[in-house]
């Protein structure tokens, strides 16, 4: 049995609130002051790179990790103490794991230049951009994860179209199912389209498993049987 966690907060715990428009905050952290659309109910903000503290012992896991598949690559990462149960920390580690993968599987790619890459362009996607933009920063992760395997730039023809199919089929997955957030569920959808869109289009064969997730009891939001990873189904069948 999970406990239920009913915190947001990473200050006091207190729930989160989203805002129509931004506004100009304080991180209670580093009291670094931007502007952004949330915060919790008591005022608190924690800007984006205080909440990805630690985030670097993802190069670390993923250059010593063997296996070949991604969705076991990312639950590694994701009990990390640096990893929450949302936040733009999975924005870099979707597309990690999935590059970590692919060379554990074959493929041609120098690991060691790729995650600094993915880590910088994934720390650009701000949370809350499923909501705000319209597009998972997970769904995202595997776009440029897939750019950088086909060294895409704006310039390129097939890695330009391949990136773009690749993100495409994510955040149809994600949208499929619909919200409120889950960045557990999400990073599961968008790894788990990537599988068969590398396997289909790069020709690298990842593993891709059945997936059940541990962390509904850890989310106020979870969708229950809603959702294609719930563990509850196993018990129904």
């Amino acid at each position: 049995m999970g406990i239920t966690m009913q915190e947001e907060c990473l200050i006091c715990k207190a729930p989160l609130e989203y805002l129509t428009a931004e506004e100009e905050m304080e991180c209670a952290l580093c009291h670094r002051r931007e502007n952004s659309k949330t915060r919790c109910e008591k005022g608190h903000y924690v800007c984006n790179e205080c909440h990805t503290q630690g985030m670097d012992a993802v190069m670390g896991i993923c250059l010593g990790e063997r296996g070949k598949d991604p969705v076991a690559i990312l639950e590694k990462l994701m009990a990390q103490p640096f990893c929450h149960m949302h936040g733009p920390e999975h924005h870099v580690m979707v597309g990690a794991a999935l590059l970590t993968a692919y060379r554990n599987a074959g493929g041609e790619i120098d690991l060691e230049k790729a995650l600094p890459e993915m880590r910088n362009r994934g720390k650009s996607v701000p949370g809350g951009a499923c909501g705000f933009w319209g597009a998972c920063g997970a769904g995202l992760s595997t776009g440029m994860a897939v750019a950088i395997l086909s060294q895409s730039t704006p310039l390129a023809v097939e890695p330009f179209r391949l990136s773009h199919l690749m993100t495409a089929g994510a955040l149809r997955q994600i949208g499929e199912i619909g919200g409120p957030r889950c960045c557990k569920r999400d990073s599961y959808l968008a790894l788990l389209a990537a599988v068969d869109f590398v396997r289909e289009h790069l020709g690298v064969e990842m593993e891709r498993p059945k997936v059940v997730c541990s962390y509904g009891a850890q989310n106020n939001q979870c969708i229950g049987k809603r959702c294609p990873f719930w563990a509850g189904r196993q018990k129904e069948g």
